[in-house]
């Protein structure tokens, strides 16, 4: 059974925009951190954005993406939204979403669910 499906990913020049969507099961997204990752091959999996899926959503974001992604939820779809705004070439990844009740939301270890990626190409 699938919990989580990312979406949204694609082709975009520098300076773009893409918006991404995970929908998770109901157990994997109920009182859960959905966090979004990024990788890239020879490089470790990187925490880009969190949203804890409670009605406060309290977020935490990367350093290197503050002010130009935002994460949000929909709670009637239990969905996750990763918007992204002046994208850079650095920003080319493989990008999933993850869910679970972890301590550290940005570190990828504790994550029990993942999806299966949806790709992000940013061309200069």
């Amino acid at each position: 059974q699938v919990q989580l499906r990312e979406s949204g990913g694609g082709s975009v020049q520098a300076g773009g925009s893409l918006r991404l969507s995970c929908v998770a099961s109901p157990n994997s997204y109920r009182r859960n951190y959905i966090g979004w990752f990024r990788e890239v091959p020879g490089k470790e999996r990187e925490g880009v954005a969190t949203i804890f899926t409670s009605a406060t959503g309290a977020t935490i974001y990367a350093d290197s993406v503050k002010g130009r992604f935002t994460v949000s939820h929909d709670t009637a779809k239990n969905t996750v939204f990763l918007q992204m705004n002046d994208l850079k070439p650095d920003d080319t990844a493989m990008y999933f979403c993850a869910a679970g009740a972890v301590l550290y939301p940005l570190l990828p270890g504790d994550y029990k669910s993942w999806g299966q990626g949806t790709q992000v190409t940013v061309s200069s």
